[in-house]
């Protein structure tokens, strides 16, 4: 099915040993998905201690590249250190591919090679467990302890299992971070960030993130900065193990200060739900902050193949619970997504008379509802009179399902503000809304259904098409039919937040098999696009000018 979305390098995506490299032309393709992008952030407002602080954090943030790389294979600085020395063309274009993934597999192609010598396939798990373990080994391990966010298992001398915690495997490069967040500390003047940036600094060297999560929610400073292990994405296996991520953020303070009016109203939109009753939450957890953010730099799991456009943390419930998630909208990054890939795509896959409905205001407003819905919704839950949490039942099924159900859910959102006056809506509110997400559905489908985001919209555009709302047309082009589109979304939003208020892996995975996949009229409809970039590449300008490498 992924040779079929993904037709421009068949040759990659083969299995074996003997898999063929791609070309330098093919290569070129291959980068050309990428669109450059500079990011410029204006920063001369920041206070004198800002400025200083600014330089630390990119400086850090830099580390958390070496640790993902590790963290995604062990072999990856070999191979860095060996493409830098090739200086020939088609050496130079592996460097630069390798850079944009992070590794030698490609993210929009299945994470198949495109470099010799390596595995076929990125490993399920990564460098998170053992090559050779296999999922009955871990679960008969019955090491509890082990299915922790930070934490890598390895072998002992005696080939058993042993949990390493994260300070210890990566203990030089988190010394090295830690030490840049103290002199970021000791030099801003915002009480918050020195609070955030010292305890995270403890955490690197002791491994409990707990306090310094706590102190991310509470941050309130003109540099808004995430660092640290946080998205499990990467292990494939059971979606237990935290990469390393960086960004660097200018807040947005007149963005942020309209969004606020969201927040307002998100147990409302908990109470409504179109789920069960006894499945809400009945107090969601409070002071959930919004930030609208211009990224400065990002780096590791953050900085790699498809770009983050917003993101919603921390991932730990204990967290989630007491003080809700902060979401955090990449303002400049969304914009740059927008005009480069968005508006193209919408010319080919919207009918002529849909492609006026095309706007950023709900494009990012549902960025913001999607980033928002992931902090409600089930989080805590019983299961066989079990106490668990959605991720711990769905396993490694969690994380589309959970993209899925954010989209779904912000639409949800947005139409029941619609709906009750809250947002100015309307017919013509609606059709922007709608037309817009279904251009940004083909999007998100060329990420890849081996990509969370990915597979999780492939089930919404089936589930939608199956229930007429989405209508394809012979020329190749989509409409919404808007006479099903709400009630679908409601109906499939039930369907998701049912799945996981009762941690439902076997009807996850029938859903996912069923409906999270490339249909060959989709198929068609996606290589039309082949020529679009698929996402953003981008180059940083701030960073690298007040942080020289």
């Amino acid at each position: 099915m992924m040779k079929k979305m993904l037709p421009l390098i068949l040759a990659v995506a083969s299995a074996g040993s003997e898999t063929k490299s791609p070309t330098l032309p093919e290569l070129h393709t291959m980068i050309a998905r990428f669109a450059r992008t500079e990011l410029r952030v204006e920063t001369s407002k920041l206070s004198a201690g800002d400025q200083k602080a600014l330089v630390k954090l990119v400086e850090a943030s830099r580390i958390m590249n070496d640790i993902f790389l590790t963290q995604l294979w062990s072999g990856s600085h070999g191979l860095l250190r060996d493409l830098e020395k090739d200086q020939t063309p088609l050496g130079k274009a592996r460097l630069h591919y390798f850079l944009i993934n992070k590794g030698p597999w490609s993210d929009l192609d299945g994470h198949a090679a495109f470099l010799p010598g390596v595995p076929p396939k990125k490993l399920p798990g990564a460098n998170f467990y053992p090559s050779d373990m296999t999922k009955e080994e871990f679960e008969a391990w019955k090491n509890t302890a082990a299915q922790d966010f930070f934490s890598v298992i390895v072998r002992d001398s005696a080939k058993h299992l042993r949990r390493v915690p994260y300070s210890e495997a990566y203990r030089k490069d988190l010394e090295r971070a830690a030490g840049k967040l103290r002199e970021a500390a000791a030099a801003t003047d915002n009480e918050s960030l020195k609070r955030f940036l010292s305890l995270r600094a403890d955490a690197f060297l002791s491994n409990d993130y707990y306090a310094s999560d706590v102190a991310w929610m509470d941050l309130d400073a003109p540099i808004d900065v995430t660092i640290g292990p946080y998205e499990t994405y990467n292990d494939e296996v059971f979606g237990y193990k935290a990469a390393f991520e960086a960004y660097v953020n200018l807040k947005d303070e007149q963005e942020t200060a309209k969004l606020k009016f969201f927040a307002d109203h998100m147990q409302e939109i908990e109470d409504n739900l179109p789920i069960e009753p006894r499945f809400r939450n009945p107090k969601i957890g409070a002071a959930a902050p919004i930030r609208v953010v211009n990224e400065i730099f990002s780096a590791g799991d953050g900085n790699h193949g498809v770009q983050t456009a917003a993101y919603n943390l921390p991932n730990d419930e204990r967290v989630v619970q007491e003080k809700g998630s902060k979401r955090v909208m990449l303002k400049n990054v969304q914009e740059a997504k927008f005009q480069s890939i968005l508006v193209p795509i919408s010319k080919r896959m919207l009918a002529a008379e849909a492609q006026g409905d095309l706007t950023f205001d709900l494009f990012f407003t549902h960025i913001l509802a999607h980033e928002m819905t992931h902090g409600i919704g089930p989080h805590q839950i019983e299961v066989a009179g079990r106490s668990t949490t959605p991720r711990q039942e769905l396993k490694e099924l969690y994380s589309a399902i959970e993209e899925a159900k954010a989209d779904v859910t912000g639409l949800f959102m947005v139409q029941y503000l619609f709906d009750h006056g809250l947002l100015p809506g309307g017919v013509a509110r609606e059709r922007q809304l709608y037309n817009t997400y279904l251009a940004s559905a083909f999007r998100s489908l060329r990420f890849g259904l081996h990509e969370a985001h990915g597979k999780g919209q492939a089930v919404q555009f089936n589930y939608l098409v199956d229930r007429g709302a989405f209508v394809a047309h012979a020329g190749g082009t989509y409409e919404v039919n808007f006479g099903k589109i709400k009630s679908a979304v409601k109906e499939l939003d039930h369907d998701l937040l049912t799945l996981e208020a009762t941690g439902d892996y076997a009807g996850t995975k029938k859903m996912l098999d069923e409906l999270g996949v490339l249909r060959p009229e989709l198929a068609r409809a996606l290589d039309r696009l082949k020529d679009i970039p698929t996402d953003i590449e981008p180059v940083f300008i701030t960073a690298d000018r007040v942080a020289p490498r």
